[in-house]
């Protein structure tokens, strides 16, 4: 259900009249909001940020694992004109203070504890000189929406509706293979359009109780998650933190239908020893993708956790999260060996490195043209102009296949990224981090096959001059210095790096090498 004027606040609006009393978000204690509620709680923090200065055009970022709170202050920022900046929860200090700074944020919400970390304490050296206040969701939150109370229902009004659908919504960053994270900027109609075509495709329906493991900071959980709830009528259930027998717990009580993720989480499931004990009937539709997929663990998701429906799909940040998928009563085979066909409205075509379009079944750069190609990437006209050309395509890097009945297929990764249990592990990034470490001098990493994660980190490290070369002291900094899925879990101290002609990384060998 897109609204006729495509924003966020339309949006809300729109949701709390056509489904007013039903539940929009469910938590695990059992607490729950209509959608009524959620407009009224989302109006709340618009209302606070217009008391406390708020502008259209700032930035809000939100550095929290998922919960209600976690949507009322995206939606309410949203509908006031602001950019919502959602900050991964495994990000260190100078990870976050580095989007923090970029973006200008002038508020971050955050909580006070999560998984025994507090996440304000790590910024309490960084230099934030636009960040006007930290709001914690997990201690008073309802207090401090109160200072909202003197602005009238007019004047929040107004506001909601000074937002134009072309506004920008959300800056998400994704890496780079420069090493250099790129803020991609999506609008309010970008985000509605793409996503209601994502539930379209998928089959999410009014009354789905939609249990989200994705997490929020990533368009898989905040986009396909709790966007797609808003925009179809179903219910959002936030999961903070992944555990494979909680989940089963919670899916058998709260009778879950929709469940999507990374092919990790159901193989957890499927390997949970208690799994045979709670009742998933509820089940019915699974949507997976970011790594390969192999056709026995379709088999097993429809066979032994009962769902009906098990789609794949593809998208990326610069396309707003979603470009294919495939639908339902498409054979396991079909599902686990292809990401699908492009959603209604969007164009994709197939290339050789010279630009020209490649046969049915050959393998070509996948370009994508259509209304969910990003705005561009935050204060980086050379990038954006080098990925979105003249004429509107978007170069993702990937390289695919299509057949003749429009399903693709990636058959390689974007350049040298590799995907650790579901994120984006760009080398390039890493590589940067791992050189302010006193003992490298020149540093490569690759994916290594993990059999739980898909791939994992694995650095090739040059040392520097009398360098320790302590593999375990060396593993520990890296977790302590990166978010951990980035985070090396093996180390090789080599003489030199194999180089090519040019004096770039052949990185193929290093991969061959960590995969012997």
């Amino acid at each position: 259900m897109i609204p006729e004027r495509a924003t966020m606040g339309a949006l809300l609006r729109d949701a709390a009249a056509a489904w007013s009393d039903h539940p929009a978000i469910e938590c695990e204690g059992g607490e729950s909001w209509s959608f009524a509620e959620l407009r009224v709680r989302a109006d709340a923090v618009s209302r606070t940020l217009l008391a406390r200065g708020a502008r259209p055009g700032q930035s809000i970022a939100i550095w929290a694992p998922n919960s209600a709170e976690w949507i009322f202050a995206a939606a309410g920022a949203e509908q006031i004109g602001m950019s919502l900046v959602p900050i991964n929860t495994r990000f260190k200090g100078g990870e976050a203070s580095e989007t923090l700074s970029r973006v200008e944020a002038a508020w971050l919400f955050t909580v006070r504890d999560f998984l025994g970390i507090d996440f304000a304490a790590m910024l309490q050296d960084a230099e934030l000189p636009a960040l006007k206040e930290t709001v914690f969701l997990d201690d008073d939150f309802a207090g401090w929406c109160s200072a909202g109370d003197g602005v009238s229902a007019d004047e929040l009004d107004r506001h909601v509706d000074a937002v134009k659908p072309d506004d920008v919504a959300d800056i998400l960053f994704t890496s780079g293979t420069t090493g250099r994270p790129k803020g991609a900027m999506s609008t309010h109609e970008q985000n509605l359009r793409s996503f209601e075509a994502w539930s379209d495709a998928v089959g999410l329906r009014a009354g789905d109780r939609y249990l989200i493991v994705n997490p929020f900071f990533h368009s898989f959980g905040y986009k396909a998650g709790w966007l797609a709830c808003l925009l179809r009528g179903a219910t959002a259930m936030p999961v903070a933190s992944f555990d494979a027998s909680g989940i089963l717990s919670r899916v058998a009580s709260a009778g879950v239908t929709v469940l999507p993720g990374p092919p990790t989480i159901f193989q957890s499931l499927l390997d949970a020893p208690d799994r045979a004990s709670h009742d998933l009937s509820s089940l019915r539709l699974a949507v997976t993708g970011a790594a390969s997929v192999p056709p026995t663990l379709i088999r097993r998701m429809r066979d032994e956790l009962g769902i009906s429906d098990v789609l794949t799909a593809y998208g990326l940040t610069e396309a707003c999260g979603v470009v294919s998928a495939t639908h339902s009563g498409d054979p396991p085979e079909l599902v686990a060996n292809s990401c699908g066909t492009p959603i209604p409205g969007v164009e994709v075509k197939l290339v050789d490195p010279e630009d020209n379009e490649v046969p049915v079944g050959q393998p070509g750069e996948l370009l994508v043209r259509g209304f969910n190609v990003m705005k561009g990437y935050l204060d980086d006209p050379k990038s954006t102009s080098e990925t979105i050309d003249a004429d509107g395509w978007l170069r993702t890097g990937d390289i695919a296949t299509q057949d003749a009945d429009g399903y693709l297929r990636i058959t390689d990764r974007a350049k040298d990224m590799f995907i650790s249990g579901g994120f984006n592990c760009y080398p390039a990034e890493i590589e940067a981090r791992l050189l302010d470490h006193p003992d490298v001098a020149r540093a490569a990493v690759v994916g290594k096959p993990d059999h739980r994660l898909g791939e994992v980190a694995h650095a090739v490290i040059v040392p520097a001059l009398g360098a320790s070369q302590d593999s375990d002291a060396f593993l520990k900094w890296c977790r302590e210095a990166m978010a951990n899925y980035k985070a090396p879990r093996s180390v090789e101290w080599v003489d030199e790096l194999p180089l090519n002609a040019s004096g770039k990384v052949q990185r193929f060998l290093l991969k061959q090498d960590s995969a012997a």
